[in-house]
């Protein structure tokens, strides 16, 4: 019988949460090809246009980075090997409020303070980040100190929506579909993102993912032709849907309902017209 090996173990999974591992998920799903033939496309794709990305790349702005991390519908317990992953932009350090931090209060009470604030950046992503991905990808400290940090946290009944803890996990729909129901009885974003603890992005992005599913669900498509177009899990659809469905017998939703799709097809007429006007610029 094989002797485990932690560290083995661990290094795997760092590796499992990469670009090259993400590339080669989506490839082996898409084309329905190994993990070998995978592998030896990823290979060509660097050969021919790593060079050119590499002089075109955007630089981040100053204290974020991007990480990859397993998306946030992926039930708990999947292997990872089998999660489709994201890549989520995360404020690391956000600038004097940072360095005054660390300089009076240290390092242990920065990562405490900082915590919450990322793993809800990465879920208002799609994202769930792990211990492992705090340890060793953010604050370069042991797993056992995001342990001991995580530990304290939750005496303080400070919410973390970590992949680890299916507690924390529960939530992940239940919050895109509260966001959605907030707009509907008429809060503003403004209001969304103080009662939710979200980003103005984020509550957009949310908007937006639940009126392209109205609109198609307008045109008769199946709820895994919606969750194929939008890239979401078929769970979440049926959430929109079931919404869609509430706001057919309450007129205060029917109401918004209609000021959003109003928005979204203004949206996308100004998409258009802008992909027009440069394509003949």
């Amino acid at each position: 019988m094989a002797i485990p090996n932690p560290n083995k173990e661990l290094n795997q999974r760092l590796r499992l949460k990469s670009l090259d591992a993400q590339f080669c998920s989506e490839i082996q799903q898409g084309l329905n090809c190994s993990p070998f033939e995978a592998n030896c496309v990823l290979q060509v794709l660097k050969e021919i246009y790593a060079p050119f990305l590499a002089e075109t790349s955007v630089k981040a702005p100053p204290g974020r980075m991007t990480l990859v991390c397993v998306a946030a519908d992926e039930p708990a317990g999947k292997p990872l090997a089998d999660c489709s992953k994201v890549t989520v932009s995360l404020t690391v350090h956000r600038g004097e409020i940072d360095d005054q931090l660390l300089i009076r209060q240290g390092p242990t009470a920065f990562r405490r303070t900082r915590l919450p604030h990322l793993c809800q950046e990465a879920l208002s992503q799609d994202g769930l980040l792990t211990r492992e991905d705090l340890a060793f990808h953010i604050f370069f400290v042991s797993p056992r100190t995001i342990s001991r940090d995580l530990a304290t946290l939750r005496q303080q009944h400070v919410p973390m929506p970590l992949r680890s803890t299916k507690h924390d996990i529960g939530p992940v729909l239940t919050h895109r579909t509260e966001i959605v129901e907030l707009a509907l009885v008429g809060k503003t974003t403004t209001q969304i993102c103080h009662i939710m603890k979200h980003s103005p992005e984020a509550v957009a992005n949310y908007l937006s993912t639940f009126v392209r599913c109205a609109q198609l669900h307008e045109q008769q498509l199946e709820v895994g032709q919606i969750a194929y177009l939008l890239r979401r899990g078929p769970a979440l659809i049926r959430h929109y849907l079931e919404l869609l469905h509430r706001c057919r017998s309450d007129k205060n939703m029917t109401y918004h309902l209609r000021q959003l799709l109003r928005l979204g097809r203004h949206a996308a007429a100004e998409k258009k017209s802008a992909a027009r006007r440069k394509s003949h610029g």
